[in-house]
């Protein structure tokens, strides 16, 4: 009997070896979609920036704009998506400069012109240089910075919510932890695999103190809504939760103009 069960036993452990092996290695592939080349700047789009640089902790060099409003009252820090790079955000930043905004957006490592590899703890060390860059080189006052992020971008700008005080937080499209989305998705593969990313969202916001707005669509393709509800659930009071419709990739767009007059609303008011 002992022998008989071996017999199956040790296969299937090695075949769970295996698999673990393979899907660690191929994990940032599935996660991280770095695009190198800029398809155009800002001055493309009529705006004035800055072409910024800045060095994370661990000596990575990033790159970055500003993009600064005349008659701003606050500054958002934008936290992309994990495909592409800053000069894919051409819509997002004409909205958030449209309000009356200055716009920081960041390139995390690997991407666009930025140096180095992506990793989890390399993106928030990227968001961390963004917030020093905004509140100490550039003098912005904590409580008139905004942190949104889009996607996984969400996370990380939960996580960068957990670590300091912001005048607000949105996340959009986002996720309550890479474990969560994982079950949700791939329901049996997550539960024989070593997950390599926490990215735990929804931890982050619970233990931050800045006024949260979640924005996520039923209609999301890619980041389940129940997700998204998730995340609004486990953070922090203040919190306010926007319905949109559309896909994950176009829903700010098809939600025009209720979009926009949520992030006003917010932007101008985070904690009532």
């Amino acid at each position: 009997m002992v022998r008989k069960m071996a017999e199956w036993l040790v296969p299937l452990l090695l075949g769970a070896l295996v698999l673990n092996g393979v899907m660690y290695l191929q994990q940032p592939r599935m996660i991280f979609f770095p695009w190198s080349a800029l398809d155009a700047t800002p001055t493309d789009w009529g705006l004035d920036y800055d072409d910024v640089t800045l060095e994370t902790d661990d000596g990575v060099a990033l790159h970055a704009w500003y993009i600064p409003h005349p008659d701003a009252r606050r500054t958002v820090l934008f936290l992309h998506g994990n495909a592409g790079n800053i000069s894919h955000r051409r819509e997002s930043i004409e909205i958030f400069h449209r309000l009356g905004n200055n716009v920081l957006i960041i390139d995390y490592r690997g991407y666009g012109q930025s140096a180095g590899s992506p990793s989890e703890t390399g993106l928030y060390l990227d968001a961390a240089a963004a917030w020093r860059h905004l509140t100490v080189a550039r003098g912005a006052d904590p409580a008139d910075v905004i942190i949104f992020g889009r996607s996984l971008g969400g996370a990380v700008a939960a996580h960068l919510a957990s670590q300091v005080t912001a005048g607000g937080v949105i996340c959009e499209s986002s996720f309550s932890s890479a474990r969560d989305f994982a079950h949700q998705v791939f329901p049996l593969l997550s539960r024989l695999v070593v997950l390599r990313y926490q990215f735990d969202a929804a931890s982050a916001l619970a233990r931050g103190s800045s006024p949260v707005m979640i924005l996520h669509s039923p209609d999301d393709e890619i980041m389940p809504f129940a997700l998204g509800r998730r995340l609004y659930e486990a953070a922090a009071e203040p919190k306010r939760f926007v319905t949109l419709r559309g896909d994950h990739n176009t829903g700010f767009l098809t939600s025009q103009p209720d979009y926009e007059r949520a992030l006003l609303a917010f932007i101008a008011a985070p904690g009532s």
